[in-house]
Parts: structure tokens; C-alpha cells; sequence
């Protein structure tokens, strides 16, 4: 059978348009397209298949930094590839580079990705987001919804958040080039790396994990070790361009981690603190033995939950008032059932300014109960805030609790602060009873709660460290921390009840 030569085609198609016969003029387009496309695509392996930092250069225009040729070649030349990334470092954008480049580079049918999360509002708002970005900006073949890629009818690409427990999640995946991406690998539980594993056999294929080293005792954390197998890659805020001072343009700048958000940080957190470990230093932190709330534990807690809470699961409305003395922040902090919610802040110690910004919370919230730090100034807010119920201003319960006393169960810890801070802070945690991920000021107030060290005093009993200690230790008070905790005590009844 002899190729039709270009005169030829030309006069067939003359044929047809005296014909009028508009569908076989499609059909002759569609093939002509196809054929364009395929000898493209054929190009684009030759050059990029094994050169995918070209790639982004020329067929999309971005400058590559320094990192990202890193994770990029690593994808090209290990099977599996672990990137630990601080705060602000462009992983997911990167990720979303891999994933294109790869598909671009292939032919359809012959490659493959998935990509998952630790939930699917993670897979679709963060990862397809910016593959959504780069398919458009790129002009690249096929359709890109939500959460996949469509090219010529084939199905190239998908965004799932299987079962935690489902090892058979990506069944059915067959392809020479399957590239794997799981995206903020610190929330995603061993069963799907399992299932990611199983897609991924041959020699063609490829893993790229990816994310904030949040929880040491992660399986992300286990893959990141050296002898794992896994070609490890971690990307501190001092590899960042605007701290090195790598030439990078503007946009790319301006949308990275800078000098003065991890100074701040510095100050706020304290160095040692494993919230900045991850998220300023992009390392794993060991659950230390002597802190109240261990890092893993919380971590847990910030993941979205995939099952919508019910009403019943957002009762009781509550609030916890850490008043502010001696030049600390007052802090408000709403509990609606087991989920941590808004926070009102003032620097002031005045009674009559702070119970305003209670009422306000109050009535913003619809709380059923306010629970204030009775000590030093907080006698007079509660006072204040039981005048405003009188008048009828607010018809919440006002609890004044005072973390000096004695705890309910003497024999076990030396006061209420302690009982409060282990049965709340570290309880809750250990058992992932409260909700902690749409919580307003989420960071600063979980690298408070990572602040505090416990031991036993003399009669065995547990106590953490005072307040004032911890402001010492650190420039700062954890006041934040504190009225957290407050929303979630149960006022007298040790036991909390969300478990």
C-alpha cells in the first residue's frame, strides 16, 4: 500500500469540497491531526523523554531551580524517589511538572500517573490544581478536569484518595510507564504506599513522595531513612532561592519561602521546636519522651477527616479564654464538638476590653459555655462577662477555672494545669479525639501545644512546666495552647469525651 503524497491529498480533498461531503473532510483533518500529533510526540520523546528540566525550559517557558532539577532527574533516574520539603518550597507545583512531563513525553496508552493524598479535597485543591495550571499554560494534548487526563479518549491520568486500608486500590492499571505521585506523603497510611508499590514493578516505572516531614512515626518517615531504597531528597528553607540567593525571577520568588517568614518563625516557634524542624528545616523530628504532646500524635489530628462530622458531632459549642497578663495575648479559642474552630486575639490585660471581645465571641459562635482562666486579671473578665448575663447581653454558662488548684485525681498529677495538659492535650491527641485540621491559627498554636516538658516531682506525681518557665525557655507564652485546651476541658469532669 503506497503513502499518499501531498498532491494527492490535495486533490482528494478539492474532490470532496466540490462534493460537499463535509464528513469525510473531517475524517481526512482528523488523521492529518493525528499524524502531526504523533510525529510531535515522537519529537518530544527524542528530546525530553530523558531530559525533562529541558522540557519545562522550552515547551512550557519556566525557569527549573536548583531543587527542583533535583527531584526532577531523580524521577528520571530511581524508581522511587522520598523529597522531604520545608514550608513554601513549590513541592506540589514540582510534582505537577513530573506529572506533566511525563505524560508529555509518552505515548498514550503506553503511560500512566496516579496520584493520591492523604484526602481527596487534597488531591483535587492542591496536586490537580496546579496539573490543571500547567496543562493550560503548556497548550498540552488532551482534557484535564478535576482530577484526570483525557487524550484522544484515553484515560491517562487520575487523582484518587482510595480506603486507607484498601492494598488493592490501583487494580486494573496496566502500562509500561507508570509514574506514581503521592502528595503530602506524611498523612498517607501504609496500606496505599503498599498499593502503590504493586502499580509500579518494572524498571519503567516510577514513585515520587512528597511533603512536610510532619510525623516521625509516619510510614513517609520510615521510606526516608537511609538503607529504605528510596532515593531521599530533602529540601530545607536555607535551599530556597530567596535565602541563598539563587537567580530566580520575580514570580518565582515571591510564590517561595522567605527570609523573614522563617526568622519569625524562629522567634515564635524556638529552633528546637519540631514544628519548625518541619516545616522551616524540612526534617523529622523524634518524638521526644519529656514533651506533654508528642508531634506524631497531633500531626494525626490535622489530617481532614474524609466523613463529615453530623450535627450531634458539633455540639457542644464552647469556648476557652486564655487572658493575657503582664503584657501577654489574651486568646479565644471556639470548640464546636470534637472540632477546634475560630480564634479571637487582644493585646490587652483590661477586663473591661476583654469581656467585649468575649460577648462578641460569644454571640459569633452561639457558645453554650465560656471557660476563662480565673487567675490575676482573669477574675475580673469573668466578673465582667457575668454582669453582661445579667443584663441579658449573652446567656452562656461563664466557668471560671483556675489551673493553680488541685486536680481531680491528686495522686496522679500535682495540680490542674497538669491534669488538663495530659488528660487534654496529650489524651486527645494519642487518640486522635479532637479535629485540629480547619482549626484558625493552626501552626503557631500546634507549635505551642509542642512546647511544654513534664516530669515528676518528688511524690511521683506528674507536673509540666509552669508557664512562666516555658516563656522563659522560649520569649514566649503559650496562650494560644492554653485556650485550646480550656475549650476542650470539661470543667471538673477529667474524663474529656470525645475519644
Amino acid at each position: 500500500m503506497t503513502t499518499p503524497t501531498r498532491d494527492s491529498i490535495r486533490h482528494q480533498v478539492e474532490q470532496l469540497v466540490r462534493a460537499g461531503d463535509t464528513k469525510a473532510l473531517r475524517e481526512i483533518r482528523d488523521q492529518l491531526r493525528s499524524k502531526v500529533d504523533r510525529r510531535a510526540l515522537q519529537q518530544r520523546s527524542r528530546l525530553y523523554a530523558h531530559n525533562p528540566v529541558g522540557w519545562v525550559q522550552e515547551r512550557l517557558r519556566q525557569i527549573v531551580w536548583s531543587k527542583q532539577r533535583e527531584i526532577m532527574l531523580s524521577v528520571r533516574d530511581h524508581r522511587r524517589t522520598a523529597v522531604r520539603s520545608c514550608h513554601g518550597a513549590g513541592k506540589s507545583h514540582t510534582a505537577s511538572l513530573v506529572a506533566s512531563w511525563w505524560l508529555d513525553t509518552h505515548p498514550p496508552g503506553e503511560a500512566f500517573v496516579v496520584t493520591s493524598a492523604p484526602t481527596f479535597a487534597q488531591v483535587r485543591a492542591i496536586l490537580w490544581r496546579y496539573i490543571r495550571r500547567t496543562h493550560r499554560r503548556g497548550k498540552l494534548a488532551g482534557r484535564v478536569n478535576q482530577t484526570e487526563w483525557h487524550i484522544d479518549d484515553e484515560l491517562v491520568a487520575f487523582g484518587r484518595k482510595p480506603a486507607d486500608h484498601d492494598e488493592s486500590a490501583f487494580q486494573g492499571i496496566h502500562a509500561r510507564y507508570v509514574l506514581v505521585i503521592l502528595d503530602e506523603a506524611c498523612g498517607i497510611p501504609e496500606q496505599l504506599w503498599v498499593a502503590a508499590d504493586a502499580l509500579t514493578t518494572n524498571a519503567d516505572c516510577r514513585i515520587l513522595a512528597i511533603g512536610n516531614p510532619d510525623s516521625p512515626s509516619s510510614h513517609f518517615r520510615k521510606v526516608c531513612v537511609p538503607g529504605s531504597g528510596w532515593h531521599v531528597i530533602g529540601i530545607s528553607a536555607f535551599d530556597t532561592p530567596n535565602l541563598t540567593g539563587e537567580d530566580v525571577p520575580e514570580p518565582v520568588a515571591q510564590a517561595l519561602v522567605g527570609r523573614e517568614w522563617v526568622e519569625e518563625k524562629a522567634a515564635e516557634w524556638g529552633e528546637d521546636n519540631p514544628l519548625y524542624r518541619s516545616k522551616v528545616l524540612g526534617e523529622f523530628s523524634e518524638d521526644a519522651p519529656n514533651r506533654v504532646v508528642r508531634a506524631s500524635d497531633i500531626a494525626a489530628c490535622r489530617i481532614d477527616p474524609e466523613t463529615k462530622l453530623k450535627a450531634e458531632d458539633l455540639e457542644p459549642v464552647e469556648l476557652g479564654v486564655d487572658v493575657g497578663g503582664g503584657g501577654d495575648e489574651t486568646v479565644i479559642r471556639e470548640r464546636r464538638g470534637r472540632r477546634a474552630g475560630r480564634e479571637w486575639r487582644a493585646h490587652t490585660d483590661r477586663p473591661e476590653k476583654i469581656a467585649p471581645l468575649v460577648l462578641q465571641a460569644i454571640m459569633e459562635s452561639g457558645a453554650g459555655a465560656v471557660k476563662v482562666d480565673s487567675i490575676g486579671v482573669g477574675f475580673g473578665v469573668i466578673g465582667e462577662l457575668r454582669n453582661l448575663a445579667s443584663q441579658g447581653k449573652h446567656r452562656a454558662r461563664v466557668v471560671a477555672v483556675n489551673v493553680s488548684e488541685k486536680a481531680s485525681k491528686p495522686d496522679k498529677f500535682k495540680n490542674l494545669r497538669a491534669e488538663i495538659w495530659w488528660e487534654v492535650g496529650r489524651g486527645l491527641s494519642e487518640r486522635k479525639g479532637w479535629d485540629l485540621s480547619v482549626m484558625e491559627n493552626g501552626d503557631t498554636t500546634v507549635a505551642q501545644m509542642l512546647a511544654p516538658l513534664w516530669d515528676v516531682d518528688a511524690q511521683g506525681r506528674i507536673q509540666v512546666e509552669p508557664k512562666d518557665e516555658i516563656k522563659k525557655r522560649l520569649g514566649r507564652s503559650p496562650d494560644n495552647a492554653d485556650a485550646l485546651l480550656l475549650a476542650f476541658y470539661n470543667g471538673g469532669r477529667t474524663r474529656v469525651r470525645w475519644v
